[in-house]
């Protein structure tokens, strides 16, 4: 089928000598000052458990690299797939998820909302401020549209700001692929992170996950006198290459039955394209159900993510009674949006530890005030 091609940016500008479009806006995503941010933001673990662990910016370049390799094989644009891939959680707040969803909660409470596919539009649109002839980075129609359609079809009536991106219409197969290639790269890192923090047990892992249980019985085979932590990765690894070479094969089936030909042949269609088989999607879930029930609800991980959005709270509750506390450039925007919208924008840039360190000066400046 034909490739993705750019429908241009918002502003125009000239093609590049020797770099396609959507190569010029990996380069522009890789160089924001919001993704260089991700390195100190949370994905699981924090650093207190080891510094060796996935951050945010670490599990963007392993889905990066899952997802160029699906798009090699599947014949689709590989360089718009990197660009999407390395884009996509750029509008994670601070904490992962937990941060996510107090700052969902508290913006309720004002009749708005937090959604961190919302936030990156903001962030590559309005936030980043680096070229003086345009705002934002000015990435292609492609790659804005992919920020808000790769991992969630959004209402069209609900969301009527977003009319220019056709929710009504299905993404392109690249988009599509990176909520499944974040999917296969955060599963089965978790897994890997959780076992080597010791919240996992190597006999509730092969208790829990079938799948991962085939490849860890097939490497004690093969390498009876390795150690066991390489039988291990060795059963992660084989775990990673079933998921992967699942979805491409599917997903390759599913394009010859839809008879696709185009780009617009894949937005007509009746429900996205890619996907794993049914099987695999089986084992995939029972491998989702249980990181969730042996590791994302440990209370070890359960206690700390409260505590640090606790600390999130606390600080937007500081900036809301305190705006005069928020740099200036922010506080002048408060001219222009609401208080609440510019806390949580400020809120949602930070990294954890400077989050904890402003939280943490706001509180000495509350007991010295009273």
């Amino acid at each position: 089928m034909s490739l993705a091609r750019s429908r241009g940016r918002r502003y125009p500008e000239p093609p590049h000598p020797y770099r396609n479009d959507y190569q010029r806006d990996r380069d522009r995503i890789i160089h924001a000052r919001a993704f260089r941010r991700l390195e100190a933001k949370t994905q699981v673990f924090t650093t207190r458990y080891s510094d060796h662990f996935r951050n945010r910016l670490t599990h963007t370049l392993e889905v990066a690299q899952i997802s160029r390799t699906v798009a090699g094989a599947l014949g689709l644009n590989a360089d718009l797939v990197e660009a999407l891939a390395l884009v996509h959680d750029i509008g994670h707040p601070p904490f992962g998820h937990a941060g996510e969803q107090r700052l969902d909660e508290i913006m309720r409470k004002f009749n708005d909302r937090f959604d961190h596919n919302l936030h990156a539009l903001r962030i590559v649109e309005n936030f980043e401020q680096r070229y003086p002839d345009f705002p934002g980075l000015n990435l292609t129609f492609e790659v804005r549209e992919g920020i808000i359609k790769h991992s969630r079809d959004y209402d069209a009536e609900e969301f009527a700001e977003l009319a220019e991106y056709s929710l009504d219409e299905r993404p392109p197969l690249e988009a599509q692929l990176i909520d499944l290639c974040d999917e296969i790269a955060y599963n089965t890192a978790d897994l890997d992170d959780g076992f080597e923090a010791k919240l996992l047990t190597l006999e509730s892992v092969l208790s829990g996950c079938s799948l991962f249980c085939r490849f860890y019985e097939q490497a004690v085979r093969q390498y009876a006198r390795a150690p066991a932590k390489l039988r291990f990765n060795e059963g992660l690894r084989q775990t990673i290459n079933a998921l992967v070479t699942d979805l491409l094969e599917n997903t390759g089936r599913r394009i010859a039955e839809a008879g696709v030909e185009t780009v617009e042949d894949v937005r007509r269609a009746a429900r996205r394209l890619a996907g794993l088989s049914p099987a695999m999607a089986e084992q995939n879930a029972e491998l989702k159900k249980f990181l969730y029930s042996n590791l994302y609800l440990h209370e070890q991980l359960v206690g700390e993510r409260a505590r640090a959005a606790d600390a999130l709270e606390q600080l937007f509750d500081h900036y809301v009674a305190h705006p005069d506390d928020l740099p200036r450039t922010h506080f002048e925007k408060t001219r222009q949006e609401p208080l609440h919208r510019v806390v949580c924008d400020y809120l949602a840039g930070m990294t954890d530890h400077y989050l904890l360190r402003q939280q943490r000066q706001s509180a000495a400046k509350a007991r010295t005030s009273n």
